[in-house]
């Protein structure tokens, strides 16, 4: 009976074992993921560990060897670095959205209402974007403000956060009055209630074409290439649609 009762324990024990899997993400994805990952583990019993950060920062982790085993960046860029690295389990990195930039502001600030001549307003001491070194969407914010020709003038009131999500913060605090953020931010349920914003033309900014690679060195490979998989079913595209990202075209 001993021996059945412990059978018995080591078989539940594997039967309630949960399988993670650990994702390195681009941190406009935050607001995204955990919606994600909560229907998947109910869905797969598979549990998303997510860790943010720039797109920049991210990689570069994992060109150093951290345990990752799905790598979704907010550009093509740092992921292709990974395949470059023969890192990768693929020849080449998989689209599974596109991002847009917008202006952002909180719905107190005498700013509003908003639109992108605001940026030029003369009671404008501080915009919010992400780090252009690091992050894609504050490449895109720097180029879209040279474009509008706009950049030079908005410069001295630049506030530099480390990724978007932290851009984000800064504005929604109040320790910047605008901010250039994601639209998968400003489409949270928390930033429309506390502000509005307007697009950012996308013919001002080079496309935010969001990609990913599995990591070759994974043991979780399998579980990453499936995870992605489902990212790209019609029903999820069309979920992250209404969280602020477009879906692959």
């Amino acid at each position: 009976m001993a021996l059945i009762a412990l059978i018995w324990c080591g078989f539940a024990e594997a039967q309630t074992t949960v399988k993670e899997l650990h994702v390195a993400a681009a941190a406009d994805l935050q607001p995204v993921l955990p919606v994600l990952a909560d229907r998947y583990e109910k869905a797969t019993g598979t549990k998303i560990v997510a860790s943010y950060g720039s797109s920049s920062t991210l990689a570069t982790q994992i060109l150093n060897g951290a345990p990752v085993d799905l790598f979704l960046s907010a550009d093509f860029v740092f992921p292709e670095k990974i395949v470059a690295a023969g890192m990768a389990d693929g020849t080449a990195p998989t689209q599974y959205a596109r991002g847009t930039l917008v202006l952002w502001a909180r719905k107190d600030s005498t700013l509003q209402p908003i639109s992108l001549d605001t940026l030029m307003d003369k009671r404008v001491t501080s915009v919010a974007i992400a780090n252009d070194l690091h992050a894609p969407y504050g490449q895109a914010a720097v180029a879209a403000l040279k474009r509008m020709h706009m950049y030079e003038q908005v410069k001295p009131h630049l506030v530099i956060a480390e990724n978007i999500s932290q851009a984000a913060q800064f504005v929604e605090s109040g320790n910047a009055q605008l901010g250039m953020i994601s639209l998968a931010a400003a489409s949270s349920q928390r930033f429309q209630a506390e502000g509005t914003f307007v697009r950012v033309p996308k013919s001002s900014y080079a496309p935010l074409i969001q990609c990913a690679v599995v990591l070759g060195k994974s043991k979780m490979r399998a579980d990453a290439h499936a995870f992605l998989d489902w990212m790209l079913k019609p029903e999820i595209q069309a979920l992250m649609g209404t969280m602020g990202l477009e879906p692959v075209k």
